[in-house]
């Protein structure tokens, strides 16, 4: 997929810096040009990597009250379905982000959802062989969010000598990820002079938050610096 077909890189380096989990919504609804940005590269991903995700805009039924407390949401009426064959959890995670760094540079507010949400309210067309990965809420917040908590980047890599400034500031955006439980399981490595390899440990939806970091790595390392191995 093409990014900077839809950012630039400073655009996209931007809205890493400044995204961060929305749970309440307002009633605003999204702006025409808002849909059709997202649905543009929701078609680009579809096409590229055999996914099958959606947007949905004015369904409240996914986020009902009355689910867990943990995560509660308020006021969501629009999400993006990560919908895909088994085993796609990395291109998920990669492509779904995306979408949420997209979403904040269109002013939009949105968060990852693995497990509070109705699942009997989700109205996304789900294919035999599919199956549902997480919910992104979306819409415009009633704030922007707050930062969360990180571990300090130089616990998320190995080097064998000093790093370049291009690979501290890919694990540096990697760091500002949302990963599921705020669990950053996640590590980079350095291989040679500019060969990257991406490792997650156990947890939940590990391998999608994988995919999610990568992207955070990828924008921020540079183009041409790197090659994940």
């Amino acid at each position: 997929m093409d990014l900077y077909r839809y950012l630039s890189r400073e655009e996209w380096l931007s809205a890493i810096e400044c995204r961060h989990s929305v749970r309440k919504f307002t009633e605003e609804k999204l702006k025409e040009e808002q849909i059709a940005r997202l649905t543009e590269m929701i078609g680009e991903i579809n096409r590229e990597y055999g996914l099958h995700v959606q947007l949905l805009t004015d369904e409240p039924d996914a986020f009902r009250a009355g689910k867990p407390s943990y995560g509660a949401f308020s006021g969501c009426r629009n999400y993006i379905a990560m919908v895909g064959r088994k085993g796609e959890d990395e291109a998920i995670g990669y492509t779904g982000e995306a979408l949420v760094l997209l979403a904040r540079h269109l002013g939009l507010g949105s968060c990852w959802v693995a497990l509070t949400f109705d699942h009997g309210g989700v109205k996304a067309d789900i294919e035999k062989g599919e199956k549902l990965y997480d919910l992104i809420a979306l819409g415009f917040g009633q704030t922007d969010g707050a930062p969360h908590r990180s571990k300090a980047p130089e616990s998320l890599y190995t080097a064998g000598a000093p790093a370049p400034d291009w690979f501290l500031a890919g694990v540096r955006a990697a760091s500002l990820a949302p990963t599921a439980i705020n669990q950053q399981k996640f590590r980079f490595d350095l291989v040679g002079e500019r060969s990257v390899r991406a490792k997650h440990f156990f947890g939940p939806c590990a391998k999608t938050d994988l995919g999610i970091v990568k992207l955070h790595f990828a924008l921020a390392a540079g183009e041409g610096n790197f090659d994940f191995v």
